[in-house]
């Protein structure tokens, strides 16, 4: 009807393809939606139609919201209220070079740039986190209930326990050392390990190796009511080290 109006018309054939294959059940012919998923389904529908009946493809395609306005203004011009097709392509029913279209160059802008650096300097931090981070934790924790014992000989027990991180892909054996505390010695329950200042525990590879460990101090070598000493725990193979003050 529109065409037996003598009214120009646009490529649109209204077949509906675009409609039928749009996950989210949207027309773009009525332009930016945002329900838009932005998946190309209705620019592959449309370009096949156009190849079928011989024209040139693109008639949905992406476009940045500027583009889609210079675009209108373009086919809009002289005031109608309508897209006036002869306006936006030419006499051999090409779209006219007057048309704005997404091109690479249009990404790389001085916004870009500036996006660029902001985000290559925080990879650039990540990556120094990664690689300067520790590889060897270690956490102990003072038991609370009861907080210390008083043993038959006057000595003064104390219970912790003590959580050996590895954070290495490769079994490792970690020395535990007790600093401090004179005349004191630790006790691992449930390792045959003998009482001592110090005792090697192997870890597995990226695990995390969970001790009770009593420590215990003669009652002639108590100097104050409350004394605080470290626990240190070393890998003498590849020399690190951590340190926790109890």
């Amino acid at each position: 009807k529109v065409q037996a109006a003598g009214q120009s018309v646009g490529d649109c054939v209204d077949c509906n393809a675009c409609v039928a294959v749009c996950p989210m059940g949207i027309d773009i012919r009525d332009g930016q939606q945002l329900e838009c998923i932005t998946c190309a389904l209705c620019i592959d529908a449309c370009d096949g139609v156009m190849d079928k009946l011989g024209k040139e493809r693109g008639l949905i395609s992406y476009a940045t919201l500027s583009d889609y306005n210079t675009n209108m203004m373009l086919a809009t011009a002289g005031g109608s209220s309508s897209v006036n097709p002869p306006l936006v392509r030419t006499a051999d029913g090409l779209f006219s070079d007057k048309l704005a279209h997404f091109h690479i160059r249009k990404i790389f802008r001085p916004r870009t740039y500036v996006y660029m650096g902001i985000w290559s300097l925080i990879g650039l931090g990540l990556l120094f986190s990664l690689l300067t981070r520790d590889r060897l934790e270690l956490n102990v924790l003072h038991d609370r209930n009861p907080q210390f014992v008083t043993l038959s000989d006057g000595s003064i027990r104390n219970g912790y326990t003590v959580k050996l991180l590895n954070m290495i892909p490769e079994p490792r054996t970690l020395v535990v050392t007790m600093q401090g505390l004179e005349g004191a010695d630790m006790v691992v329950v449930g390792d045959d390990i003998p009482a001592g200042r110090s005792f090697a525990i192997p870890v597995e590879p990226d695990r995390l190796k969970m001790l009770k460990v009593f420590v215990r101090q003669p009652a002639d070598q108590i100097r104050a009511p409350a004394q605080t000493f470290k626990f240190r725990v070393e890998d003498r193979a590849s020399f690190e080290s951590n340190e926790y003050t109890a």
